[in-house]
């Protein structure tokens, strides 16, 4: 009985996936969104009458639209770097991926 074929490592996947430099790059643009919220809310419009407003809880509402934005800007990143390497992957075996064929119907 033949041995199963060896799948490739997870780190493989990761590194084509070049998701590292889009993690990177999500996390700058949490990080940049998030200080401008902050700046915006804390420096610019300040204090608003009738409620509670503390700098360390926007610093803490900061954080998490941070976080937030930088994961879901690097997933949207890996999905396009995906989706770009299995449409070359099939024009480079010569068939079709069912993605173009579900565009093309």
């Amino acid at each position: 009985m033949p041995a199963p074929p060896e799948r490739p490592s997870t780190a493989a996947l990761v590194e084509a996936l070049s998701v590292r430099r889009h993690a990177v790059r999500g996390l700058a643009v949490g990080i940049l969104l998030a200080a401008v919220v902050y700046v915006y809310r804390v420096v610019v419009v300040g204090d608003v009458p009738h409620t509670v407003d503390s700098p360390i809880l926007f610093l803490g509402l900061a954080f998490v639209l941070a976080v937030t934005t930088a994961l879901f800007v690097t997933l949207v990143l890996v999905t396009l770097t995906a989706r770009r390497l299995v449409r070359e992957t099939a024009a480079g075996s010569g068939e079709q991926s069912e993605v173009e064929s579900g565009e093309q119907s």
